[in-house]
């Protein structure tokens, strides 16, 4: 359940400052999920699948997912890294 809850806040987060640059969900181009647990990310991709679709609705950017020994916060579970694209 935590991964669930770090990623719906991270998503939130992310749309923040998108919407503070301008943007939105639509406007991301590129995903790099990093997760500390591959066997808790790949059990929970269902329930993931939800969360993302709640916050950044049906936007769906080319994304990797990393599976990573660590992250500097030591209680986070994931990080997420998005660079989106304003149109001129």
């Amino acid at each position: 359940m935590i991964l669930s809850a770090q990623t719906r806040q991270t998503l939130q987060n992310i749309a923040a400052v998108l919407k503070a640059g301008g943007a939105g969900p639509e406007h991301m181009v590129r995903m790099t999920w990093y997760v500390v647990d591959r066997k808790e990310y790949v059990a929970r991709l269902k329930e993931l699948g939800g969360v993302y679709r709640e916050v950044m609705g049906k936007n769906f950017p080319a994304m990797t997912c990393v599976a990573v020994a660590a992250l500097v916060e030591e209680r986070a579970q994931v990080e997420i890294e998005v660079t989106a694209v304003l149109p001129d």
